[in-house]
This record gives C-alpha cells, sequence and structure tokens, in this order.
C-alpha cells in the first residue's frame, strides 16, 4: 500500500467520523415544541408552601364515589394540607346524594359538604320545571348546600329537537329562583378558555393544549360562539339578582382582569373562583394584586380536580413572592409564573371568609377570627 493510498483511506475515516458527528448533531436539535421544557437557570428565593398559612375551604371539588368510599384518606391529605372544608360538587341529587351525606356524617360531616346536580337534558318532559325544584328542595333538606351547573348544560345538552339548551331557557327560571329562596349558592362552569373557539395556529397560545387534545376545539357553531355562552350565562345572573352565583373558573376572564371587574361591578350577586386558573393570576402579579385589593370580597378559594400534589402550587402563587416558577401542566400553561404575596387579610378572604358568607351551614369553628 502506497502513501497516497493510505492518504486516502485516513481521510475517508475522518470524513465518515466528520458525517456521523454532524448526524449525530443534527438529530439531538431536531425535538417538538412539547418536548422542550428546560429548567431555569434563574438563581432566585425559592418557597415550597405545602401547607396554607389559614384553614381554607374548597369550593371546587369532586368525589364521585362519595356515596360508597373510605373518606378517611381524603380527610388526611385535607389535613395535611391545612383545608378545612371540601365542598364536593357532584352530589347528583335524590337518593344518592343522600347516601353521600350519610357517608360522611358519622366521622367528618364538618369537613365534607355537598352540593346537588339536576338534568337539564330532559327538559321538554311535561312538568320538569316543577319536579325539579321538588328535587332541590328535598336534596336541600338531606343535606345539600348548593348547586353545581356543569358546562355541558348550556353546552351540549340538546333537548327532543337535538337542539341545544341555552342555561338561559326560561323553563330553568323557578330553579335559579328557588336557590335563592333556600339562600343557597349556584356554582356554574360555562363554556372554557377562549382560545378554544380561535384558529389553532401559531397565534393561538392553547396550541400546545389542542394539538395534545384535539377534542377540546370550538367554534360558533359547534356548539355555539363563546361570546353567546357566556351571554346566556350572564342573562340568568341579571334575571335573578336574589340568588347568588360562584362563576367557576374566574368566568374564563382571569387573563382579562379588567373587563372581570366591569362584570362584577354590573352583577352584585356573581362571585367568581379560582379554580384551574391560577397560572393566569401568577403571570400578572402586579394587575392581580390590584384585582384582589378591589374585589377581595368576591373571590373564593378552589382547585377543580382533587388531586393533592398539586396544591401547593396555588399557596406558592397566592402567599409567596417568589418569581418565575412553572406551573405543573406544560399544556395548560407554558410560560412561568411569579407569587402574589397577598395581604394576610386578603388571604383569609380568599381562603375562607367569603365562602363562609354564601355557603350556609358550614362549622365556623374551624376557622380563626
Amino acid at each position: 500500500m502506497n502513501n497516497k493510498t493510505t492518504i486516502c483511506i485516513y481521510l475517508f475515516i475522518i470524513l465518515g467520523f466528520c458525517q456521523m458527528n454532524a448526524q449525530e448533531e443534527k438529530d439531538n436539535m431536531i425535538m417538538d415544541f412539547e418536548e422542550y421544557n428546560p429548567p431555569s437557570t434563574l438563581v432566585v428565593p425559592e418557597h415550597i408552601i405545602t401547607r396554607a398559612k389559614f384553614p381554607f375551604i374548597d369550593v371546587h371539588s369532586h368525589q364521585w364515589r362519595m356515596d360508597t368510599m373510605d373518606m378517611t384518606p381524603v380527610v388526611r391529605d385535607m389535613d395535611a394540607m391545612n383545608m378545612g372544608v371540601m365542598v364536593n360538587l357532584s352530589g347528583r341529587g335524590g337518593k344518592l346524594l343522600k347516601k353521600m351525606v350519610e357517608n360522611v356524617k358519622e366521622n367528618f360531616e364538618n369537613r365534607i359538604v355537598v352540593f346537588t346536580n339536576i338534568n337539564i337534558r330532559s327538559i321538554d318532559e311535561p312538568d320538569w320545571s316543577v319536579e325539579t325544584v321538588k328535587q332541590i328542595e328535598y336534596d336541600f333538606k338531606n343535606g345539600a348546600k348548593g348547586l353545581k351547573i356543569y358546562k355541558s348544560q348550556g353546552m351540549h345538552n340538546t333537548d327532543n329537537q337535538g337542539n341545544r339548551i341555552p342555561i338561559n331557557d326560561p323553563r330553568i327560571d323557578p330553579i335559579w329562583a328557588k336557590c335563592g329562596e333556600l339562600g343557597i349558592p349556584v356554582l356554574i362552569h360555562s363554556a372554557d378558555p377562549k382560545p378554544f373557539w380561535q384558529p389553532h395556529d401559531k397565534n393561538n397560545e392553547r396550541w400546545l393544549e389542542l394539538k395534545l387534545r384535539p377534542r377540546r376545539k370550538r367554534s360558533d357553531t359547534d356548539p355555539a360562539s363563546w361570546e353567546q355562552i357566556l351571554s346566556e350565562q350572564h342573562d340568568i345572573f341579571k334575571k335573578h339578582p336574589n340568588t347568588t352565583f360562584i362563576n367557576a373558573h374566574m368566568g374564563w376572564h382571569a387573563n382579562n382582569l379588567q373587563k372581570l371587574g366591569e362584570l362584577l361591578d354590573e352583577m352584585p350577586n356573581m362571585y367568581v373562583g379560582i379554580g384551574a386558573v391560577i397560572a393566569e393570576l401568577g403571570r400578572q402579579p402586579r394587575m392581580a394584586n390590584r384585582f384582589f385589593e378591589k374585589y377581595q370580597d368576591r373571590v373564593l378559594f378552589g382547585k377543580d380536580s382533587w388531586k393533592p400534589e398539586e396544591y401547593p402550587t396555588y399557596f406558592r402563587v397566592l402567599e409567596s413572592d417568589d418569581e418565575y416558577f412553572p406551573y405543573y401542566k406544560k399544556y395548560h400553561a407554558y410560560w412561568k409564573m411569579y407569587g402574589l404575596d397577598l395581604p394576610d387579610e386578603i388571604l383569609k378572604k380568599l381562603y375562607y371568609k367569603n365562602a363562609l358568607k354564601i355557603i350556609p351551614g358550614l362549622d365556623r369553628s374551624l376557622f380563626p377570627d
């Protein structure tokens, strides 16, 4: 083998290694957007808060099988995070609700309360309004502390002709009026985040969520426009000023607190809950602080899903002054958040005082002041 041949072989080997390294580097540079989630290099104080500063009432929780399940582990988790009272919104109604109340009555009666539910899909049945009012009265006598309306009621429930039943259908008016008469609140979830109705493109802030959960995509005809659904909800608030309504998920205006403030001014019987929108508050700490200062008597603590490991993020946003920390679900919120460091008096109102005002029969001895 002559020198020229040897040099060519070496060059060929070196070129091969270079190509392999280039391809490996190229492969490392290719990733999907949902995979890109680097830990921050920012070094700032961190306060992981696993126990709320004050005992709190979670007005937005779900325990579907509370009629039969052992609630001891749930209450143990509640104690660990300083939750005074859980409001189970999934009471179903009728005999099932009665069983739920009886299941917790002996050991945990003052720690877990239940809201009832109604069936709007049967609205075309004769005497539906009369019979549903009777159910509300029956459930109230059996311990129901309020009524929960699901987003399917007003979005996806249809009548006998297949038409969407708007939540402001006049046949439901007697139910809202009865809740006002009994002094129990109505916690209502209408619509979803507005970006679900917008084009699924590069300008949509919920692009990743819609990519991973495509069934969440909506349109003006599926089932109706976002504005229409919310206007129907607001219509019943205005029509029934003697009934207290808790607008879940801050009425999907947590990303527009100025507008939400205008709605609160317009409808004094409307309260709002922070469930599932804490990431919106955490990315606007100055605006959120001004909002809580002005509307401190109208906001309630709620989490939505029962996942004890997620509550510390709520506590951290509300209580700490931490900077630039993540939400626990990137597809909900890819941005970082900041602590609001709310004053104690506002925290107390958010955590329990406001709920004690509007939910009847709660055990006040569980809370200070």
